[in-house]
């Protein structure tokens, strides 16, 4: 069969054998999604891949995973942690992740469809970030999901909760991307912040239950998040972050790249200045990405701005106070009658 240059055969992983077979698929270390879709053009399906495996065409390691995996008891797992797979042929899988030249071949989801997925920004930045990167993050993650914008990042320490935790405040919507199984916190502080996205958003990886968080994982999870967005936002990220590998994706499959500027004595404007420098939008806000992007505000009566958590008397004043636009602590504090320590 003819190899396409994007995208899975035409059938591929449709019905329930060809979902079970993928289910297997999706346990395997050295079937990358890029040999898989090399694999998939030459045999025709899902299944015939798994046969193909079986038979060592993807290496012993591989061929004692298949061998072991039980399709009815990824199903269980699925079942237990309120999750789905979605495969290339479900009207959920998202088609701009077949821009990739590796798009996953089964998807796993919990919380709200995917189906008719709406613009999308990614803002991902540095995990040990500045308290200047997270008030950013927090920043346009609320004023991008204000407006209707889904919020997309990794779920990660730092840039990517405060990027998430912002968009939660006005109620979402947001997409956590996972770098491990999906039913696998990592790190585990962020087990809330998971079940809280799942409330308002979506919690997406391409790796089954009780798969581990490694390394090599990560790289491939930015793919993702990169593909599912419209653009780009870095906010932080020192040299070599992974904020870069993210940038460098979005790039890849034509999707824009922002950034936001920071102190040049800091370590963590290393990634986001050397974007600016090469042509990358500058941020200073949510407006300036909603501009960039050319979308319609919407009105005042158009917003459905709902908090979804249990909020002291305090922090609702807070809230009330950021709803929208971009603030300092200082104006904060001003507006709500509260310290600015507090604020």
């Amino acid at each position: 069969m003819e190899t396409d240059p994007h995208g899975w055969p035409p059938g591929f992983g449709r019905g329930a054998r060809e979902q079970d077979s993928l289910l297997i698929l999706s346990h395997l270390e050295t079937l990358t999604p890029r040999r898989l879709r090399d694999l998939a053009w030459s045999e025709g399906s899902a299944r015939a891949c798994l046969r193909a495996v079986l038979r060592g065409a993807s290496g012993e390691r591989d061929r004692g995973l298949a061998e072991t995996v039980s399709a009815s008891a990824v199903h269980e797992s699925l079942t237990a942690c309120d999750a789905r797979s979605i495969g290339p042929e479900d009207r959920e899988y998202p088609a701009r992740l077949l821009d990739l030249p590796d798009p996953p071949a089964l998807l796993f989801a919990r919380g709200h469809s995917l189906e008719g997925l709406n613009v999308a920004v990614a803002v991902v930045g540095a995990r040990s970030c500045s308290d200047y990167g997270r008030e950013m993050a927090a920043s346009i993650g609320r004023g991008l999901a204000v407006q209707g914008v889904n919020v997309v990042s990794g779920a990660a320490r730092g840039v990517d909760t405060a990027a998430h935790r912002g968009a939660l405040s006005v109620g979402g919507p947001t997409i956590a991307v996972l770098g491990s199984g999906i039913d696998v916190a990592y790190p585990a502080a962020n087990t809330r912040l998971l079940n809280d996205i799942v409330q308002v958003g979506t919690v997406v990886s391409e790796y089954p239950p009780g798969l581990p968080a490694l390394p090599r994982r990560f790289p491939a999870r930015n793919r993702l998040i990169a593909a599912l967005s419209r653009a780009v936002v870095v906010v932080e990220g020192a040299a070599g972050s992974g904020s870069l590998i993210t940038a460098d994706f979005a790039a890849d499959v034509s999707r824009e790249v922002l950034a936001v500027p920071g102190p040049v004595t800091s370590p963590f404007s290393v990634v986001p200045h050397d974007l600016l420098r090469d042509g990358a939008t500058l941020v200073r806000g949510p407006e300036d990405v909603l501009d960039e992007l050319k979308v319609t505000r919407l009105d005042a009566e158009s917003r459905e701005v709902a908090p979804v958590y249990d909020l002291s008397q305090r922090e609702r004043r807070v809230l009330d106070a950021v709803i929208g636009e971009p603030i300092t602590a200082e104006a904060v504090s001003t507006r709500t009658a509260l310290p600015i320590s507090t604020a």
